[in-house]
């Protein structure tokens, strides 16, 4: 609420031995390049285990939340 486009907060996890948890993160969508699917077409990543971040005409969503809510939108990221 801070400005116009709002924040982002992140926290960051760690295992017991101290690595991240989060262990690759790949964008898919570029100011060149915007990729978008529809509700059938959102992907899963790392077959599940990972997940994919879209913006929606409901905000921005995990790939799951998207499905659930049975929208699509532009696929910005793949997380695993």
């Amino acid at each position: 609420p801070e400005g116009p486009q709002g924040q982002i907060k992140i926290f960051l996890r760690y295992d017991a031995a101290n690595r991240g948890v989060i262990r690759g993160l790949d964008r898919v969508s570029k100011p060149g390049c915007r990729k978008y699917v529809g509700r059938d077409e959102i992907p899963r990543v790392r077959n599940g285990l990972g997940l994919a971040i879209l913006t929606t005409p409901k905000g921005v969503l995990t790939g799951q939340q998207a499905l659930h809510a049975g929208v699509g939108g532009e696929l910005l990221c793949y997380v695993w």
